[in-house]
């Protein structure tokens, strides 16, 4: 008998407080409040700011150090995002000229940088190194658990040329895109501090409040992260700040932005922005700015009515989106998450526009919401972002495709093939080869929930979606949170799928060994597990006369097995497969003549590295 848990209906309620989530869980979380004030200087592409911070230690430990971030100290020559660059087999070509890293080529007035001084704690001093992109500080007193410490400090930035992600001046003419531009605190968590150097990867984060204030060239237009707090309407749908907050000067107009419980604060800036506005009746506010050039229009206005059917199509299939608005922002080099926003580079045809779109805004729920430690688990982010965005684009296509995965599993097939695979318990940073990393991250971390959903249903996946995102935003889950929410979702032991899958460059590879009439009433089956990864296996036989069967072979570590995904489809449950067995045998209670064919998996959807041994046709065809 296959046994089935029984539905979770009981979803915990959003939590908004980081205070309230490590109470009311195991998992705690550090909080961090951010009061910044900076000035921006457009000729000279420099600025100076103010911050402090309220750092409140969550965690059981006392803290004598802190760590900070200062990503634009990367752009600089003989940086380790140089480095690396001049040494990886495949170098992001955006970051590469003439064969040659475009960071080593910048000059004094060219470069990124973000200086810190007057570093205090609490009024008082607190000495600090600074290594690269991190700064380690030693604390004037240790921050005890439960304890509040506030965080002082001036600093001083320059905005590099436009080379990845984050800078000024970009290939579509953007003026600022300002992303990780500020001194951000590392991540403290059970596993420690999470003071990666910035190489070219992904981002952990602190929630916490932000308060900015960002003063420039009164011309420009600013969107990203956040509420405007001192907006004013002047015409065409651009909201600008207003003076009953902060002045004008001269030239400048301050901008005073507020963000709610987010891990991160990008705002991009240019004179030449369009600025359009859409209110969804059940939804945030959407804001789109852009390039103000005739051959854009276009597409960014049939961009927009695409982008709010995307935050309908993932509120309702992930879980409601917690925030009041979403920016859509030319900038950047491609495409990149932030918190409320993205940056995507706008000179795009229109079903890239909205792919893009699609893909950046999906991460608002698996990057900023649930938010994975990417530089460790950057599966669980990307894999997961392209799984849901391509069901969108899916659901949106006038031609739809059968698989909407099937370019993920034929970038995971080609990986295993080019024996370039690591297994997805690698640090971002340590992969080979990018091509290996991108792959790894995207491809088959998305064919984690395609090929899951084949192992346990797919209205199981969807709900274990659902549920793993009810318990665990604004928790940093981590990998075996998605697999014990789908264990407990489907009633199923999953533990060896989560272990073969990420922590293994093991392969699926089934096969169908051998078909011989066992007597003139019966068919004998023989099956070959080739691979090392186990599965359960679902078999389609069609018959001469048209009809069809299906057998279903569960897997006996799982315990169980799924309902019968195609119901209209008499299904035969035959007695599980232990994974030490390398053949399973079979009977078809039919004759080996009338039998047209046979596949092993008709769903496409289990990641089987050789497909060549997965069928047989009779003779006859």
């Amino acid at each position: 008998m296959i046994l089935f848990a029984k539905r979770v209906v009981a979803l915990f309620a959003l939590v908004l407080s980081v205070a309230a989530t490590a109470q009311n869980t195991h998992y705690w979380q550090q909080e961090a409040n951010y009061t910044m004030d900076v000035t921006m200087d457009i000729n000279t592409f420099q600025y100076q700011g103010t911050q402090q911070i309220s750092y409140t230690n969550n965690s059981p430990d006392a803290l004598n150090q802190v760590f900070f971030h200062l990503y634009f100290n990367a752009f600089q020559p003989g940086s380790e995002m140089d480095a690396r660059l001049s040494n990886i087999a495949d170098p992001d070509g955006r970051m590469m000229e003439d064969k040659k890293s475009r960071i080593s080529s910048l000059s004094p007035d060219e470069i990124g940088f973000l200086d810190v001084k007057n570093l205090l704690q609490n009024g008082k001093p607190v000495n600090f190194t600074v290594d690269g992109t991190v700064l380690q500080a030693i604390l004037a007193e240790p921050i005890a658990p439960g304890a509040t410490a506030v965080f002082s400090l001036e600093f001083k930035g320059q905005v590099p040329l436009q080379i990845r992600r984050s800078g000024r001046n970009s290939s579509e003419g953007v003026a600022l895109s300002m992303s990780q531009w500020y001194p951000k605190m590392a991540e403290y968590d059970f596993e420690g501090w999470h003071a990666d150097p910035y190489i070219a990867r992904e981002f952990h984060g602190v929630w916490g409040d932000y308060d900015v204030t960002i003063t420039l060239d009164k011309n420009y237009t600013i969107g990203g992260t956040g509420y405007l707090q001192n907006p004013q309407k002047i015409g065409h749908g651009y909201e600008a700040p207003g003076t009953k907050v902060k002045k004008q000067k001269g030239n400048t107009l301050s901008w005073h932005f507020k963000a709610p419980m987010v891990h991160d604060f990008m705002w991009a800036a240019d004179p030449e922005y369009t600025h359009d506005v859409l209110e969804m009746e059940n939804g945030p506010t959407l804001h789109f700015l852009y390039k103000n050039k005739s051959e854009l229009v276009e597409n960014w206005k049939a961009l927009q009515p695409k982008t709010a059917q995307a935050m309908e199509f993932f509120s309702k299939n992930i879980g409601p989106y917690p925030y009041e608005q979403y920016s859509v922002i030319q900038g950047g080099d491609g495409g990149m998450e932030y918190a409320m926003s993205t940056l995507i580079t706008g000179e795009r045809k229109l079903n890239s526009l909205i792919g893009v779109m699609a893909h950046e805004m999906a991460h608002s729920w698996f990057q900023h919401i649930l938010a994975t430690n990417e530089a460790k688990h950057s599966w669980m982010d990307e894999g997961f972002t392209s799984f849901i965005s391509n069901l969108f684009m899916q659901e949106i296509s006038e031609n739809p495709a059968e698989n909407p995965f099937s370019g993920s599993y034929r970038g995971y097939q080609y990986l295993v093939k080019s024996g370039k695979e690591q297994p997805q318990t690698t640090h971002s940073d340590r992969y080979a080869y990018n091509s290996a990393y991108s792959i790894a991250a995207y491809s088959k971390g998305s064919i984690f929930l395609s090929q899951l959903g084949y192992i346990i249903g797919q209205d199981k996946l969807m709900e274990t979606l659902k549920k793993y995102y009810t318990d665990f935003k604004f928790k940093h889950p981590t990998p075996n949170d998605i697999k014990r929410t789908a264990e407990k979702v489907s009633g199923l032991q999953l533990d060896w799928y989560l272990m073969d899958w990420t922590q293994t460059t093991n392969t699926i590879d089934y096969a169908i060994q051998e078909v011989v009439a066992a007597d003139l009433e019966n068919t004998t089956v023989v099956l070959e597990r080739k691979g090392l990864m186990p599965m359960p296996l679902d078999i389609l036989v069609v018959y001469q006369d048209g009809s069809q069967e299906t057998f279903y072979i569960p897997l006996r570590m799982m315990r169980g097995g799924k309902e019968n995904p195609y119901p209209e489809i008499q299904r035969t449950v035959l007695p599980n497969w232990a994974w030490a067995y390398p053949s399973y045998e079979f009977t078809i209670s039919k004759p080996y003549q009338s039998i047209k064919a046979i596949q092993i998996d008709p769903s496409g959807l289990m990641a089987d590295a050789d497909l060549d041994n997965n069928s047989l046709q009779s003779a006859e065809e």
